[in-house]
């Protein structure tokens, strides 16, 4: 359970991050972090960024009151602190792609090289123990830096980025109670307040946008953290929890590869066509789309959570469904453009069917 010095560590959060948004705006403003509006963006005045700034500070006044402790704890803020820097850089310069991955790659190494991986997984049914060697570390720094970016990438709508986030860090709160993860619960308990304290500043009509320099801080926090505290019993279905519980970023950041590949673009070429986009089109108001995707968001977190609970049989299960499910959602919505193989395939079966079921009658 959340203890008392935990509760007041996230009341802690909550103020500085409430209190601090209004400077952040003032500064970001004085020294032009500001977002311009274009074809691709919803918004249509220019609007102050690095609003991420009052979580960090949030998040920061948290960690000096609680002062949780975790072997790994530097050079997770270490690679924070980059993650940080990177993001104002890019809201102020608008970085090349490469230079920004290069950057997250650099956070993520300083993480994973100083321990904090996944080093073996257990098979089902056999119990057999599979150590990863050499793959830990690349699993581990690919997560981090997939994971950083998906968050980002739904960044697309006020208080859509942070909504989500919170969302899921509330799903490896709850994940971590269970698991009597101490440090970690600390760690999301913290940044869940500094969220929630920016939220009000950042929900339709938002006042500051989240920025580069809240989404990758955001994102990379989510992934260091799910490691850190979903992996106590690491079998192959373990390591879809992570997965579940960020599934609308993770799937909308596929789908956008997918769509690109097919169109032939560049994989970090930018369009308008991400879960919130489509939603848009469908006729749904700016405020409708975000509550729609946090309904999605809070519904994978649930089943997340139901997971841990299940038989091996009911997790595999549970997982195909889970799948068919966002595919078939994506083909509805179009965030693969015009592509439906799975709606196409449900249609010929059902064309295939009917004149068997005439014939018989």
């Amino acid at each position: 359970m959340i203890s008392i010095y935990q509760f007041f560590g996230f009341v802690l959060a909550f103020t500085v991050s409430l209190l601090s948004t209004p400077f952040v705006i003032k500064f970001a403003k004085k020294f032009g972090f500001v977002d311009h509006p274009n074809h691709r963006k919803v918004h249509k005045n220019p609007k102050p960024l690095i609003g991420g700034l009052s979580i960090v500070l949030g998040a920061t006044a948290g960690i000096l009151y609680l002062k949780p402790f975790y072997n790994y704890l530097v050079p997770v803020m270490a690679g924070g602190a980059i993650i940080l820097i990177l993001g104002m850089i890019d809201d102020k310069y608008d970085l090349k792609p490469k230079w920004k991955i290069l950057g997250q790659l650099i956070a993520a190494s300083i993480v994973v090289f100083s321990g904090v991986k996944i080093n073996f997984f257990i098979i089902p049914f056999t119990g057999e123990r599979i150590e990863l060697g050499i793959f830990s570390y690349i699993i581990a720094i690919i997560w981090i830096i997939a994971i950083t970016n998906a968050i980002n990438l739904i960044d697309g709508l006020d208080g859509l980025s942070a909504g989500i986030s919170a969302i899921a860090l509330s799903s490896i709160l709850v994940l971590s109670i269970i698991n009597e993860q101490m440090f970690v619960i600390s760690i999301t308990v913290i940044l869940i307040g500094s969220i929630l304290g920016f939220l009000p500043y950042n929900f339709y009509p938002s006042k500051i946008f989240l920025g580069d320099t809240g989404a990758l801080f955001l994102g990379y926090c989510i992934a260091v953290i799910s490691i850190l505290g979903l992996y106590k019993s690491v079998t192959i279905f373990s390591l879809g929890l992570p997965i579940i519980a960020l599934a609308v970023p993770i799937f909308d950041t596929i789908f956008a590869i997918i769509r690109r590949f097919l169109n032939k673009q560049k994989i970090s070429a930018a369009d308008r066509a991400h879960l919130h986009h489509k939603l848009l089109d469908m006729g749904f108001s700016h405020r409708a789309t975000v509550l729609i995707i946090y309904g999605i968001g809070a519904s994978f977190g649930v089943s997340a959570i139901l997971f841990t609970r299940a038989t091996l049989w009911l997790s595999i299960i549970f997982m195909i469904a889970l799948l068919i499910l966002f595919q078939l959602l994506a083909e509805i919505i179009g965030l693969i453009g015009n592509h439906k193989p799975l709606l196409n395939t449900i249609n010929k079966i059902l064309h295939f069917r009917a004149p068997l079921k005439d014939k018989n009658n």
